[in-house]
């Protein structure tokens, strides 16, 4: 799959105009509900082009630096979620919002950071609340809640809170002391526990809230159950990864600003 490339003469990102937008799908009936959808909405989006499969998106991303992209997971050629790897690795890339008649690739989808994934047909309300979100987080309209002092994110005892998740016609109700750890998908976030994930529709500020002081906010991306901190691993950079206790004994990166907050959380200062 060809590398793409993000022109260096042009701002990523338009402030002063509707954003780039690029639609994903390879059949047309789909991409052209798309653009009937986004009809009336000129003033924040602007389609700039189509793409029918994974090698013309990725060769269109190279062209032109867009703002978002609209996009299928199935695609001749590629997954939409390889695509998506791609923007990834821009810096700045483009907002991502899945657009699919497959239910099965969310998790996946918001690992890569993916604004929204919206079930076809689409609803127009969801697409334009998508939208807006994935401007606003391109713009930096999201505080850094990493800029709050630490004391306000100093640990206690473990919290007894319950968090409801939605599965299918049934909702599962998840103790606090059981995640372990949770991580940020812009505007949603997973839970990792033990031998489960769960995608929850909370932001990680609305979750630390929520789980108690027992929980430590590593890094801007990640909150952690200090309870199942297994090892923290350093290098002599003086980046931070911290080993949960899990079956996959997963690894969690801490951000250098709070390496010293979380030594002190440990008892280790």
């Amino acid at each position: 799959m060809p590398e793409p490339h993000t022109p260096t003469d042009v701002t990523p990102l338009r402030r002063d105009g509707p954003a780039r937008c690029l639609i994903v799908d390879d059949e047309a009936p789909a991409r052209e509900e798309l653009r009937f959808l986004l009809n009336g909405l000129e003033d924040r989006v602007t389609v700039l082009g189509e793409a029918t499969n994974a090698a013309e998106a990725l060769g269109l991303l190279g062209s032109i630096p867009y703002d978002l992209v609209l996009l299928d997971i199935h695609l001749p050629g590629g997954s939409g979620l390889d695509v998506a790897r791609q923007i990834r690795a821009q810096d700045p890339g483009p907002a991502v919002i899945f657009t699919t008649a497959y239910a099965d690739h969310a998790v996946d989808a918001f690992e890569l950071q993916a604004t929204d994934y919206l079930m076809k047909p689409i609803d127009r309300d969801r697409l334009i609340t998508a939208i807006d979100r994935a401007l606003a987080d391109r713009r930096g309209a999201d505080a850094d809640v990493e800029d709050r002092p630490a004391e306000e994110r100093t640990p206690g005892v473990v919290t007894s809170a319950r968090i409801p998740v939605q599965q299918g016609d049934r909702t599962v109700l998840v103790n606090a002391g059981d995640v372990v750890y949770a991580t940020a998908t812009r505007g949603y976030s997973y839970l990792k526990l033990p031998t489960d994930r769960y995608l929850v529709s909370w932001s990680l500020t609305d979750l630390e809230e929520r789980l108690g002081p027992s929980f430590f906010r590593a890094h801007r991306s990640h909150l952690v159950n200090l309870a199942h901190v297994a090892e923290m691993v350093g290098d002599y950079k003086g980046s931070v990864v911290l080993v949960m206790d899990d079956p996959e004994r997963s690894r969690v990166e801490v951000s250098r600003r709070q390496v010293g907050p979380l030594r002190r959380a440990l008892g280790m200062t």
